[in-house]
Order: structure tokens, then sequence, then C-alpha cells
């Protein structure tokens, strides 16, 4: 039921509501982890062709096998998944075979450059979702507002892997003003200012991928709230129209604009992983193209375990944000 709570009481339903989606979590997590694990005794691909490469012509059968039993795929597949399991939950996620390095290291070494273009690619779609949204509602009809609209409606069907080879055909080739991929340049300089140079492309690829919906979002619930009887009373005592829209109009369009950046997320997902592929960014996108490529199983299923993880995750922090701005939120989580 919804319930007004006072700023301490939201903190504890937020804390409940953690709790809850994390049991709902761990056997989310459980399934898809098994799911990946009977795609790969599917998959006609054989790991030990794939770990010999070329050699596997040459390779004796004793050595083959040998090396088979080695890595644990004589066994049977549900076999394979418990003692994967049971090692996890001791802390060891394996070894993985494309990069010769354990699992956790693979992660560690990839995940912070997927979390800083992630990261920042969201606050571009935020903020310009936000500016773009909020002058189309408060100039309705005007130029800005139909070519605000026609954008966002074009970048719905445009591919994102498109979009960031037509961002570098244009700002890397024709307009040679950043680079094109990568996060060092070809000198091998390296640094912060030559991180956030090759970060500003693929950044803002990924931002404008999410634009559409965001933009569409904004303007719609501003243009809502625009019409609700307290901006009504709040024009008629004469207050700036800047101070009606921005302190009373938009604080109402900012709930539903925060749950729709959290079911965003499976597509934020999504384009990371297209982007640093288009824009060669060392995150975990790669490492999970090398680990399909390989049949590297334990990257692979500690890779998509940390994709699905994350959808739940970016949708909780949505509603524990919007259980904690709006009193009148439902405190059932």
């Amino acid at each position: 039921m919804s319930v007004s709570l006072d700023k301490p009481g939201r903190w504890r339903v937020a804390r409940r509501m953690v709790l809850r989606r994390a049991l709902v979590a761990v056997p989310l997590l459980l399934a898809v982890s098994a799911v990946v694990f009977l795609l790969g005794a599917a998959s006609p691909f054989d790991p030990v062709y794939q770990y010999y490469g070329t050699r596997i012509f040459t390779a004796a059968e004793a050595d083959i096998a040998r090396t088979r039993a080695e890595l644990g795929l004589d066994k049977p597949i549900w076999s394979q998944y418990g003692d994967w399991l049971g090692n996890v939950l001791g802390g060891d996620w394996g070894t993985s075979r494309s990069f010769g390095q354990p699992v956790s290291e693979v992660v560690a070494q990839r995940l912070p450059w997927t979390l800083l273009l992630a990261g920042t690619g969201l606050a571009v779609a935020v903020v310009l979702a936000l500016t773009l949204g909020v002058v189309s509602a408060w100039r309705q009809g005007g130029w800005i507002d139909r070519f605000t609209v026609t954008l966002a409606h074009s970048l719905e069907g445009l591919p994102t892997f498109l979009l960031g080879l037509g961002a570098i055909a244009v700002f890397a080739v024709a307009l040679p003003l950043l680079p094109a991929g990568g996060v060092s340049d070809a000198t091998g300089a390296s640094g912060a200012g030559s991180t956030v140079r090759h970060l500003v492309l693929p950044a803002l690829v990924l931002g404008v991928a999410q634009l559409p919906w965001l933009i569409l979002t904004v303007r719609q619930q501003l243009l809502v709230a625009l019409a609700d009887d307290h901006v009504t009373a709040a024009r008629s005592r004469g207050l700036p129209e800047r101070t009606v829209v921005l302190r009373h109009g938009l604080p109402v369009a900012l709930l539903p604009f925060v749950t729709t950046v959290g079911t965003r997320l499976p597509e934020l997902v999504t384009g990371v992983v297209l982007v640093e592929e288009v824009f060669s960014w060392p995150g975990v996108a790669g490492a999970m193209v090398r680990a399909g490529l390989n049949v590297d199983f334990p990257l692979l299923v500690a890779l998509t375990l940390l994709a699905t993880a994350a959808v739940p995750a970016g949708n909780l922090c949505a509603d524990i944000a919007v259980l904690l701005i709006d009193p009148r939120a439902s405190a059932d989580g």
C-alpha cells in the first residue's frame, strides 16, 4: 500500500527493499548460470579445440584426452556445473583459458573501464534529456520542440553500432578532432588527459543512443505536470514562468523520469557492449566477445552474470531514489 513516511522511515523501507530484491536475485543468477552451462553443452564448439588451436591437428589423442580431463571437460555437464558452483562459493571463479589469467583478475582489470564508460554515457544522456526535454515542453509547438521530437523519433530506429561508426567517420576521420578508439594515443602516451580525449566520443555515442525515450519521457511528464492544479495556482500568484516550470513542474516530472532511467538499464548494458566493440574500449565487452569465440566458459559465465546483475541493481537504485524523493511512493518495495 502507499503510505506517507518520514525520512528515517523511508530509509528503513529502502533497506527492506534491498533485502527482498537480493533474495530474488540469487535464484535468478543461479538460473542464468545454469542456462549458460546448458547452452555450452549444446554448443557445437569444443573448448579443447579452441584451447589447442591449430596444434589440435598434430596433437596425439592421449594428449587431447589428458587435457580434457585436466580441464574437467570429460565430466557430465551437471557435474561440471556443480564443481564450478562450489569453487565460486569458495571465491574461485576459475581461470580464463582465452586470457590465461584468473577470471577475477580479468574482470578486475576491465570492469573499471566499463563502469567509466557506462557512467559517463548515462550522465550525458540524463543531462541532454533533461535539458532538451524541459526546453521542448516549455516551448511546446515551437521550432525547438519540433526539432527535439523529430530527433528523438529519428534516433529510436538508429542502431548503436551505426551511430558509433558515423561518429568515427565525422569526428575522427573527416574532422580529426577526437581519437577513433582505444584509451591511449598511437605514440603510447597515456594519462588522465589522454583517457578523457578517448572517452569523449564513445560516451557521447552511448549517451545519444539512450536519448529518445528519456527525452520523450521528460517532455510528456512535464507537459502533464504543467497542467496540474498546483502549477496553475503558482501561475495565478504571478510567479515567473521559469520558476513555475523548474520549481513546480519539473520536480513532479522527475519521478517518472528516474523510473524510466532504471528501466532503460538493459538497453544501456547492450549499448555498452556495442560501443566498446566499435571503439576498441578495453572493458568487459571485448572480454565477453573473446570468451564467446574461444568457448571460455568460466569467463563467459562470470561476465554474463555480471551483466545480468547490473539490470536488477539499476532498477533497485531507481526504485530507492523514487522512494526517498517522493513520500507518496509505494512502501511495499
